[in-house]
């Protein structure tokens, strides 16, 4: 008899928590997003690292590959591709991260092609899948907002 309580407690426990839903659910934003029921979407995650030929360029070639970096970075994130890019602090070999918003690594290796700095061989990226909050699909409207200076 305990046994059968216990089984049909843990049943309604499982029931109600698998009905629970949040309150805040906004149907219309999800789907915008491309949110799953959790609230979150892959992404392929591309971990920017220093490329073989870094030394072959003089510091103001250099320089001018980095704009040419963040020029494309821009266009990406402009074209919503581009999700999310930073750099690492004190990373050594590891420069930085981008968040694609696409559906395969092959999309991403032919975004990641166009940036001058993996062109040039300064950089070199690894790209993983990666499952994360489709709330990050709305960085592109608030970081104009706080963003005083541009790069």
């Amino acid at each position: 008899m305990k046994s059968f309580i216990l089984l049909l407690s843990l049943t309604l426990i499982c029931q109600f928590n698998a009905s629970a839903q949040n309150e805040n659910f906004d149907a219309e934003l999800a789907k915008k997003l491309g949110a799953d029921d959790y609230g979150m979407k892959t992404y392929i995650m591309a971990f920017l690292m220093a490329g073989d030929k870094v030394a072959e360029y003089s510091p103001e070639q250099r320089a001018e590959i980095q704009k040419g970096h963040m020029a494309n970075i821009n266009k990406l994130a402009e074209e919503g591709k581009l999700i999310l890019a930073g750099p690492f602090i004190n990373g050594g070999e590891k420069r930085g991260i981008f968040v694609f918003d696409v559906s395969t690594k092959a999309e991403a290796e032919k975004l990641t092609n166009t940036d001058p700095a993996i062109q040039a061989g300064v950089l070199k990226m690894e790209l993983i899948e990666w499952y994360g909050s489709a709330a990050l699909m709305m960085l592109s409207e608030f970081y104009p907002k706080i963003q005083k200076k541009d790069f």
